[in-house]
């Protein structure tokens, strides 16, 4: 894609820009196509690929200003390159500038098929041409937006749209790297359906949600034992706890902001705790047995953040801005004190995609090696869990998540220290006999330095500072493991078996 800029703006000054300024306008406009706006071009850069005052005009004490330009010099900060020089030279004859205008602004973009994207829904865009494959756009913008480089944020996020489009059909975002031998599995039926038969589970009053009873507990901290005694023990993780209530400012820096609204759960505040301003709605429920939604949407403030979408960027405010001492490295890290929210649309089924579920965060963070060394030690307790303790049938495949994509994460370059090319999630797999489908139930990711430089994260030795997290989705865990095990202890591993101990059936429902 080759984007065009074009700008026409304003400048306004406080006298009459008529004779030796005038004289002074031409000699400027001549210096800043032939010097100004080269400063930094590379030599040879073709002057339509460059910044240009294509046009100006004096109306009294105005200089209306027509620039154009390619990638270099951009027509938005041309403007502000020249009112710097335009400034210092009619200052010597005591004109000064009093403001600028934008009047037009316009974008053409070049090799865009119509239908990849919808620009018409990008903020500040106003209308909207195709010619074939050439795209026009129209913006309203003010000189604030210009020195902003809301112009340069537009093509990003066009950009974006474009490899967005291009990279979700693309096979070779997933890789296998191995696959465990085939097993006989002595289940072959959906283990929701009967987790729910024998009253382990049982739906709760909301969508994507379930209540756990003591016989499904049992197995979820059994499996939760297991994962402190092969990861967490192992391999030197110390706990802590995450907020589950994340504000906007978190979402913003962890890159979350970019993309999550369709799928977290809004957190709202009241506009205020006295009891008479809610008073009507109390009224009403108790006159009608029915809780009045609109009365208390007048009454709650826009959201503040939302429910906990993914645990680690919650983190890290704990050490935003801060330089890490060297002999700290690496850190390791996990949380597990609380349930994660996603709006899962139609996609909830059974216990394993759900609204509500309960996971074990971990995360790491150090240099490069570090980071990648760390990783490798998690791939290798997994690969002993599933194959020695769980006795699964599962496989893992090397995936690149869309924001590694998106923000060009991965590098395989010599400079990447031979770590660049690690960057990404690793998924794990297992077998879900009853429909042959496989359910991603385990991840490991290294996300390179996209937390550390977000959160303003720096290291002692200035080395590159970079993270991991690995999600454990006891849910997931849970319905892979039945779903091949089935419900009936005398087909379970036998480490399962003893700590999940006998079944507990408390209820007796008549």
């Amino acid at each position: 894609m080759f984007v065009r800029f074009r700008l026409r703006a304003t400048l306004t000054f406080s006298s009459d820009l008529a004779g030796d300024a005038e004289e002074a306008l031409i000699g400027l406009v001549d210096e800043a196509n032939r010097v100004t706006f080269r400063r930094g071009v590379p030599a040879g850069t073709p002057d339509d690929m460059v910044g240009r005052i294509t046009g100006w005009e004096v109306c009294g004490p105005s200089l209306v200003l027509t620039i154009e330009s390619g990638p270099y010099t951009r027509a938005h900060d041309a403007i502000f390159r020249f009112k710097k020089q335009a400034m210092i030279t009619l200052g010597r004859l005591r004109i000064g500038l009093r403001g600028i205008s934008v009047e037009t602004f316009t974008l053409t973009l070049e090799g865009v098929k119509p239908g990849s994207f919808h620009p018409e829904k990008i903020p500040f865009i106003t209308d909207v041409e195709w010619e074939g494959e050439t795209l026009h756009l129209t913006l309203t913008l003010s000189p604030a937006d210009l020195e902003e480089r809301v112009p340069d944020r537009i093509v990003r996020l066009i950009e974006e749209k474009l490899k967005a489009a291009d990279y979700g059909g693309k096979a070779e975002h997933w890789e296998l790297i191995f696959e465990s031998r085939e097993r006989t599995h002595p289940f072959t039926g959906d283990p929701t359906a009967e987790m729910e038969k024998r009253g382990w589970i049982k739906h709760a009053l909301w969508r994507g949600q379930w209540i756990y009873g003591p016989q499904s507990v049992q197995l979820i901290r059994a499996l939760e034992t297991i994962v402190i005694e092969e990861v967490i023990g192992p391999l030197g993780f110390s706990e802590m706890i995450f907020p589950k209530l994340v504000p906007w400012e978190v979402w913003k820096r962890s890159g979350h902001a970019k993309g999550v609204y369709p799928e977290i759960y809004y957190v709202c505040t009241p506009k205020t705790r006295d009891p008479a301003y809610w008073e009507e709605v109390a009224d009403h429920f108790k006159v009608t047995g029915e809780v009045p939604i609109e009365k208390i949407r007048e009454r709650i403030d826009g959201p503040i953040g939302g429910l906990c979408y993914a645990q680690c960027p919650s983190f890290w405010p704990f050490i935003q801005g801060s330089t890490l001492a060297d002999d700290c490295l690496p850190i390791r890290v996990f949380d597990r004190s609380g349930t994660s929210h996603r709006y899962e649309s139609g996609g909830i089924h059974g216990i394993e995609r759900v609204d509500e579920f309960h996971r074990i965060e971990i995360l790491w963070l150090g240099t490069p090696e570090q980071t990648v060394a760390i990783a490798d030690q998690l791939h290798e307790a997994y690969h002993r869990i599933f194959e020695e303790v769980l006795g699964l049938q599962w496989r893992c495949a090397r995936v690149t998540p869309w924001f590694m994509a998106q923000e060009g994460m991965v590098d395989s370059s010599p400079d990447s220290c031979g770590c660049g090319a690690r960057v990404g999630t690793t998924d794990y797999e297992a077998l879900l006999p009853y429909s042959g489908s496989w359910l991603e139930f385990q991840n490991v990711s290294i996300n390179g330095d996209k937390y550390p430089t977000g959160f303003g994260v720096k290291v002692q030795s200035k080395a590159e500072c970079w993270s991991g997290c690995s999600g454990i989705g006891l849910e997931r865990w849970t319905a892979a493991f039945l779903a091949q095990k089935g419900l009936d202890q005398e087909h379970w591993p036998a480490r399962v078996a003893e700590l999940t101990g006998e079944p507990k059936d408390l209820f007796r429902i008549l």
